[in-house]
């Protein structure tokens, strides 16, 4: 159907969000993993990788059941795009894609590692499974939560998903270290921003003197402190960013029961995110 498919629309305003992009599949093409056909028994011809990626996203953007894809888009199945999507976590290709474009932000000059950001969002896991656990903003249910570490203009690091019940300082540590070696200029890799912003769910000394150990100057807000403090202008870009992410409806609720398929969608949320920040240095 003509306007329903993934290849570059004619005009810009015509362009569905879940289309691929010529410029971002020539990033993604080269990380899928290469599926030889069988000679003998070859079965039915394997759909286009980039009419694939088109469904998975159409499923993150609008966060519809993968049963209900319409196959009238010629994405293919619900199935189909589900496996797709499990394969190339499995390959490293949606980290692998973040990391890249990360790379190019930075060679771009767009990265700024002069202070970072952290913060978690709550979301429901409607069929419970791993990295889920009672919440308790949500009355007992199962949830899960998102923690996300940005840098100083809200591009986003590393992710990472627990269950709703973890307290939010314990993942401080884990996020630090989650941030990958990030190239893109010639000479060492970015791996640590230099200060840390936080709110007081992040409040505790022994955390505090964890972070120095990575040469990071820790600035979180104190418990039982008048607000006010001013640490929230540099904290707001992960609100921010958290937002961006919920954006995608199929981040506001955790349907997926398998926790690494939810993780590939943050992974590939995050990927999206860099890429339309990449496309303004253009």
């Amino acid at each position: 159907m003509p306007g329903w498919g993934c290849e570059a629309a004619e005009t810009k305003s015509a362009r569905k969000p879940w289309e691929v992009e010529d410029g971002l599949w020539e990033r993604v093409e080269p990380l899928l993993p290469v599926v030889e056909r069988r000679y003998r028994h070859p079965g039915r011809k394997r759909l286009d990788d980039r009419r694939v990626l088109c469904g998975i996203l159409f499923v993150l953007y609008t966060g519809i059941p993968w049963r209900f894809l319409p196959q009238e888009l010629g994405f293919g199945s619900g199935m189909t795009c589900w496996r797709r999507l499990r394969d190339g976590n499995e390959a490293g290709v949606w980290q692998h894609l973040h990391e890249l474009l990360l790379a190019e932000l930075r060679a771009a000059d767009k990265l700024d590692f002069s202070r970072a950001a952290v913060d978690s969002s709550h979301l429901r896991a409607m069929r419970g499974g791993p990295a889920t656990g009672p919440s308790p903003v949500d009355r007992g249910k199962a949830g899960s939560k998102h923690h996300l570490i940005v840098e100083a203009h809200g591009i986003p690091l590393a992710v990472t998903l627990t269950g709703g019940n973890r307290n939010d300082v314990t993942q401080l540590i884990p996020l630090i270290q989650a941030v990958p070696p990030i190239r893109g200029k010639r000479g060492r890799p970015l791996r640590r921003p230099r200060r840390i912003y936080a709110d007081r769910g992040y409040d505790h000394d022994v955390y505090r003197d964890r972070v120095r150990r990575f040469q990071i100057t820790p600035h979180i807000a104190r418990r039982g402190t008048e607000h006010g403090s001013g640490l929230g202008v540099h904290r707001w870009v992960v609100e921010g960013a958290i937002a961006l992410l919920h954006w995608f409806r199929r981040l506001r609720i955790r349907w997926e029961r398998r926790d690494d398929i939810h993780q590939a969608f943050i992974t590939l949320g995050c990927a999206i995110i860099c890429w339309r920040r990449l496309k303004t240095s253009f």
